[in-house]
């Protein structure tokens, strides 16, 4: 169901973090692929070395990794602030956009199917964006 938590191992190695969007029999989710490590900084590199902040948490494998987001997680209500995993609202968001902006729309990463259809989006100017594209849809 929508608000829930989808989490997924990919090549045997890795996981993935879907936030569930649609109710229960519609797969629809958003694949979050990487975050600014604003805090817990210290933590997050004790569970994943990686060579500099920004390469801590710019990939969707490498955030679950930095997080200890695991199938354990999987399935846990995002929306409720006491879950081991949830999606909180920046409460400095009006700032954060006007640093970041603008949001940029492009194709989709690593996938064979539909791929040109224009479904990933990144702030611009974010140090920690997983790939950059070339070009905005």
């Amino acid at each position: 169901d929508a608000g829930f938590a989808y989490v997924y191992q990919i090549y045997g190695a890795h996981f993935c973090f879907n936030a569930v969007c649609q109710q229960e029999g519609i797969a629809e989710a958003v694949l979050v692929r990487a975050i600014e490590p604003t805090f817990g900084r210290a933590t997050m590199q004790t569970l994943r070395s990686a060579k500099s902040l920004r390469d801590l948490t710019n990939g969707p494998a490498k955030f679950c990794k930095s997080l200890n987001i695991n199938r354990v997680l999987d399935g846990v209500d995002i929306c409720d602030s006491n879950s081991p995993l949830f999606i909180a609202q920046n409460p400095d968001i009006e700032t954060t956009m006007r640093a970041l902006s603008p949001t940029i729309t492009t194709t989709r990463i690593g996938i064979s199917k539909a791929i040109d259809w224009p479904l990933r989006f990144y702030l611009d100017k974010s140090e920690y964006i997983s790939r950059r594209m070339k070009r905005s849809l």
